[in-house]
């Protein structure tokens, strides 16, 4: 079925959908995207110190329902984890004592920081640093959120 007609009969049949929710961990900054209600279109949310990110996922569910948060997990060239997993298991965690009726994916995050800063580049967008740092993350979650739906659309 292709997505058009997907789209199509959800919303011929009013089928509630819930939204996706992705993060792009960093010890600095974590980037966030969600789907919209029919999972069909990833947008980047917000980027947020890793402090701050429960009581935010918490506000933010009280509001928008999310069914499942995709997690990138980060990964070296080799496939081996990179030094920064340890800091993504402890999020994981996190996640899972915090919110555990929401199920968690976890999906190869190499290249995602590289292909929003290219997107980012290629948009012209003049940021300063700070902010430029903050939209790569988004844009990051959002290729993360992007292949976890493009991946699980083919499944």
């Amino acid at each position: 079925m292709s997505l058009v007609s997907m789209l199509y009969l959800c919303i011929l049949t009013k089928i509630e959908k819930m939204r996706i929710m992705a993060f792009d961990y960093g010890t600095k900054r974590i980037g966030i995207a969600v789907t919209d209600p029919l999972q069909i279109i990833a947008t980047a949310l917000t980027t947020l110190h890793p402090n701050e990110i429960i009581e935010f996922i918490k506000n933010y569910i009280q509001t928008e329902p999310v069914e499942k948060f995709i997690v990138g997990s980060p990964l070296q060239m080799d496939g081996t984890p990179s030094q920064s997993a340890p800091h993504v298991k402890g999020f994981i965690r996190n996640l899972r004592r915090t919110f555990p009726e929401i199920p968690i994916v976890t999906i190869d995050e190499r290249f995602t920081s590289k292909m929003a800063s290219s997107v980012i580049a290629q948009s012209g967008l003049k940021k300063d640093k700070k902010h430029q740092k903050s939209l790569v993350d988004q844009i990051s979650a959002v290729i993360i959120l992007q292949s976890y739906m493009e991946s699980s659309y083919l499944h």
